[in-house]
């Protein structure tokens, strides 16, 4: 389900993260744990890409979806991978002349000529009908895995965490943030992650502005939950109502285990 179209990623100048540093007032330790522990920590981020293939994929098991891929019809044309790169975004495109460049002749690289041609559609011209037979054969590749990693990260995980950090926000806030950049891309348009974030500054300050980190993430999901509600086909609310909003509540701010939450009604536990 990934992004509308997506432009270049929204990074404000990076808190300096040192946990001796004095922590911005008035929100003191929390800002000075965010500094010390972010969601790039191997653990945090273990625990975020569960979380994530659970709205996305309906299940933790987040490295059996390397080999993912269908037409969820929401005008995205092909859904696939770990963070559901779509043909009709350009991330699925970006992902595939990455994996060529490491990989010349791989078994993706004659759809580049199409993957092009059908970027902003949903259309398949040029894919079927063998393209998700040749996804997942892709997919048994450790360089194409690795590709898929390391897209992951560019477009989506590393800009999400760095301006978290940037926003004095701990590791919930930067795995909401992720969660928003994954869903909804960080383009020009109004319901991006940029201008989510924006409407929620509208309402809150961040902790980095001496604002509290629950006002500011409660108006930060207030302003996704909108955004999602524009375009049908991610209308459930779900994966914010009962998944990110229950760890708010809970004041778990560092997303620490025990997890439980529930997305489309179905349960969730990360012991």
């Amino acid at each position: 389900m990934a992004a509308a179209l997506l432009g270049s990623a929204l990074l404000a100048v990076p808190v300096a993260a040192h946990a001796t540093a004095p922590a911005p007032a008035p929100t003191g330790s929390a800002v000075a744990a965010a500094a010390a522990v972010g969601l790039d920590d191997p653990a945090k981020k273990e625990i975020a890409m569960q979380i994530v293939s659970s709205a996305e994929n309906s299940s933790l098991d987040w490295k059996a979806q390397y080999k993912y891929i269908e037409d969820i019809d929401d005008g995205r044309g092909y859904t696939a991978g770990i963070i559901g790169f779509c043909s009709g975004t350009g991330d699925m495109l970006d992902l595939v002349e990455y994996y060529t460049q490491v990989k010349p002749g791989n078994v993706l690289a004659k759809y580049l000529p199409a993957l092009r041609k059908v970027d902003g559609t949903d259309s398949h011209a040029g894919l079927d009908p063998n393209f998700t037979k040749d996804w997942a054969k892709a997919a048994q590749d450790a360089d194409f895995k690795k590709a898929q990693d390391r897209e992951r990260d560019r477009v989506y995980f590393n800009p999400a965490v760095q301006q978290g950090k940037s926003d004095g926000i701990g590791v919930l806030g930067q795995f909401i943030y992720y969660d928003a950049i994954v869903m909804h891309g960080d383009g020009s348009d109004s319901t991006s992650f940029r201008n989510i974030r924006k409407k929620a500054l509208a309402k809150a300050k961040t902790p980095a502005q001496g604002g509290s980190e629950t006002a500011y993430l409660n108006a930060f999901l207030d302003a996704r939950v909108w955004a999602m509600k524009q375009e049908e086909a991610h209308s459930d609310t779900s994966r914010v109502d009962t998944a990110q909003r229950v760890f708010v509540k809970k004041g778990n701010l560092n997303l620490n285990t025990p997890l439980d939450w529930k997305v489309y009604g179905d349960s969730f536990h990360i012991g």
